[in-house]
C-alpha cells in the first residue's frame, strides 16, 4: 500500500497485518516505515515515491506478486478560491492523487491479475463526490480519481480483479489538515473545532479491511463513510 508512513496509511497498515496480510508499507519517509515494520514483523517497509516513474517501478520489480492493492498517498494543499489558485499547487495534488495512482495502478495490475484474485483499493474522498467553496483543486483531483477508479472497474470487467472505493469524509489524522494549511497548526485545529468525534484513521481503516476481506464475488463499489456529525460536506454539527 502506498502512503503508509502515517495517518490512514500506517493505519490500514496495521489493520492489514493483522488480518494476517503480508503488508508492503511504501511511503517516502523510511524511516517511519522502518519503525512500523520494527514493531510488527508482517510489514514490510519500502522507499517509494509516487510521482517517480523509476521509483514505482522499482516496487513492482521488487514484489513476486500483489493480491491487494491500497492506492492511499494523496493530500491536498491549500484554501484559495479557484480565482487565486496557485497552479503549483493544483499540478502537485493532481500529479500524488490522480497520476500517482494511475502510475501504481498500472505497474502492479499485472499482478494482481495473475493473483487470480486481486483487489484494487482506491482512497479518494467525499471532495470526489461533492465540490465546496475554497477545495478547487483539490475536489477536482479527487474527482478525477474517482472517475479512473469507475473507468476501471468496467474496463475490467471479466478479470478477477475487484476494484473498490472508499470515500471518506471528515476525519482528523495528525497531518492532513496541517499539510492543508502549509504548517498552520492553528488553522488546522480549526477545521475540528467543536464537532464531536471526527473519524480517524483507525476508523477508515477499519472500512478498508472489510471491504478487502469480503468473499471473493463480492465487491464493494464504493462505500462513503462520515463522522455522524457530518451529514453533507456544507453540513457540520459543532458544539461550542
Amino acid at each position: 500500500m502506498t502512503g503508509a508512513s502515517s495517518g490512514i496509511g500506517e493505519a490500514t497498515a496495521r489493520r492489514l497485518a493483522a488480518e494476517g496480510f503480508e503488508v508492503v508499507a511504501a511511503a517516502r519517509r523510511r524511516e517511519r516505515l522502518d519503525k512500523l515494520a520494527a514493531e510488527i514483523p508482517a510489514i514490510r517497509p519500502v522507499t517509494l515515491d509516487v510521482t517517480s516513474e523509476e521509483s514505482v517501478a522499482e516496487l513492482a520489480a521488487s514484489l513476486e506478486r500483489c493480491d491487494v492493492l491500497v492506492n492511499n498517498a494523496g493530500g491536498a494543499v491549500g484554501l484559495e478560491p479557484v480565482a487565486e489558485a496557485l497552479v503549483d499547487d493544483w499540478r502537485g495534488m493532481y500529479e500524488v492523487n490522480v497520476l500517482g495512482s494511475l502510475r501504481v495502478t498500472k505497474a502492479l495490475l499485472p499482478k494482481l491479475i495473475a493473483s487470480g484474485d486481486g483487489v484494487l483499493l482506491m482512497l479518494t474522498s467525499t471532495a470526489g463526490l461533492v465540490s465546496y467553496e475554497g477545495g478547487g483543486g483539490y475536489c477536482a483531483a479527487k474527482h478525477a480519481q474517482t472517475s479512473m477508479t469507475e473507468t476501471l472497474r468496467l474496463e475490467l470487467c471479466g478479470e478477477p480483479v475487484r476494484v473498490i472505493e472508499i470515500a471518506p469524509g471528515m476525519v482528523q489524522t495528525e497531518e492532513f489538515a496541517l499539510t492543508r494549511f502549509r504548517g498552520d497548526a492553528e488553522r488546522a485545529r480549526q477545521v475540528y473545532q467543536g464537532v464531536p468525534d471526527p473519524l480517524t484513521a483507525d476508523d477508515v481503516a477499519d472500512a478498508i479491511a472489510w471491504t478487502v476481506t469480503r468473499p471473493s464475488h463480492v465487491n464493494i463499489d464504493r462505500l462513503v463513510i462520515r463522522p455522524r456529525a457530518q451529514a453533507a460536506q456544507h453540513k457540520v454539527h459543532r458544539v461550542s
